[in-house]
């Protein structure tokens, strides 16, 4: 039952890319200093919201002045999703969002969605796939706030999310920001090992959400090259694969931060893999990755702030 999946994700396939290609944005060391870190988490939880925003835009401006290549290529994603040339404040509002979620982040983590005024759009997807008791994969991006999944969590009793993720390339600054009590940290798959596959598919079976990110590549994993804002660009294919083997429902999602405490929550159907027979598998994977990249670039276009992926993302897409 597992051997599927396991190639699914494993195996080269037409579309993939070489070993270190994929892994560009891993490359790039992270900005910012532990103590500077846990101070700012000191702040934010001791003294309030609205100092540690203030001081946010102090820090959000240094990592603007000096970090100059993550701001090339955010200059030149921004040219393309405003389809116009980004100006300076276009810039730095990118990086002050980024750094608003991550902040935003030590709240959601303990639990203080009071502080936050939260839309949702799509939510009766959620519910839908929660009364079928079958499990469904939600498949975002680095597109917002991911973590205010767990908002939806709050008002679905009931709604569980395992997060799906390759370890070794997880966030220092989310690392050293932590998780918040051990009661509400998230439950996670470590990916790239035997028994990733199985308890993904025991999540499933027990009715809970298997969450992922679908926007980066990894080390020789497969990727297909679709266009992205007008060129192409790669996305890995995994976890499409994992989805159609399983034959679960794939839900997009993005929390999309809206300025202030405001934050905006989107569902929108992806694909449905439950009748899938074994010959149409190839297609429905690539017609469920190209639907996955047409939604992420309506979240692009609708809100250019909030796009995360400070590295040249579509360097390799025209190389398969």
């Amino acid at each position: 039952m597992v051997r599927e999946p396991l190639e699914a994700v494993s195996v080269p396939r037409t579309g993939t890319v070489p070993r270190t290609s994929g892994l560009e944005w891993a490359a790039q060391p992270e900005r910012g200093s532990a103590l500077l870190l846990t101070l700012m988490a000191f702040v934010a939880l001791r003294l309030g919201r609205p100092l540690a925003r203030g001081i946010l835009y102090v820090v959000a401006a240094y990592f603007f002045v000096f970090a100059p290549r993550a701001r090339r290529q955010a200059r030149a994603y921004l040219r393309r999703a405003l389809g116009r040339e980004p100006t300076a404040r276009d810039r730095y509002r990118q990086v002050f969002t980024f750094a608003a979620t991550i902040l935003d982040r030590l709240y959601l983590t303990r639990g203080r969605y009071e502080l936050f005024d939260i839309s949702i759009e799509g939510e009766e997807l959620m519910r839908a796939a929660l009364t079928a008791g079958k499990g469904a994969f939600l498949l975002g991006a680095h597109l917002g706030s991911f973590e205010m999944m767990s908002a939806v969590g709050r008002r679905q009793p009931g709604l569980h999310v395992a997060l799906a993720m390759y370890t070794q390339y997880a966030s220092r600054v989310a690392a050293l920001l932590g998780n918040g009590p051990p009661e509400r940290a998230p439950e996670i798959i470590p990916l790239g090992q035997l028994e990733s596959m199985l308890r993904i598919r025991d999540c499933l079976e027990q009715g809970k959400f298997v969450g992922m990110l679908a926007d980066r590549t990894f080390d020789d994993a497969p990727a297909e090259s679709v266009a992205f804002l007008g060129e192409p660009a790669l996305f890995p294919s995994g976890p499409m694969r994992v989805a159609a083997a399983l034959r679960r429902p794939v839900i997009f999602m993005a929390g999309l931060y809206r300025g202030g405490n405001h934050y905006h929550v989107v569902f929108r159907p992806l694909a449905d893999f439950s009748q899938l027979t074994r010959g149409a598998r190839e297609t429905a994977v690539r017609a469920a990755i190209e639907r996955y990249v047409a939604l992420l670039e309506e979240g692009c276009r609708g809100d250019p702030y909030n796009w995360f992926n400070f590295y040249d993302f579509w360097r390799h897409g025209a190389d398969v």
